[in-house]
């Protein structure tokens, strides 16, 4: 467990190295995504109207933006192409359900 713990610390401080700004807006794209989820899990069940979509949607949409740059970055392919096409669903989702 100790050496897991230490691969991760040590592909953490390598990612830090190699760009810094991506480690840090992922990091933060990664809290979006778990404060929407857990919002939407703790609102759904009794929800009625858009309710919290309309605050949760422009998150979705920008962490998948994130993501999308911070893949992009890295050179993969699969993860580019997963993160455009989420963030273009969620952009037409968000435009259909405001008009």
């Amino acid at each position: 467990m100790n050496e897991l713990l230490r691969g991760i610390a040590r592909w953490v401080k390598d990612d830090w190295q190699s760009n810094p700004v991506r480690c840090v807006l992922e990091i933060f794209a990664w809290f979006l995504s778990i404060f929407c989820s857990v919002t939407l899990m703790i609102v759904l069940p009794g929800m009625a109207d858009p309710g919290p979509f309309i605050y949760l949607y422009p998150l979705f949409i920008t962490q998948c933006a994130i993501f999308g740059w911070a893949a992009w970055t890295r050179k993969s392919t699969g993860m580019v192409a997963n993160y455009v096409l989420l963030t273009t669903i969620d952009t037409v989702g968000y435009i259909r359900m405001i008009l």
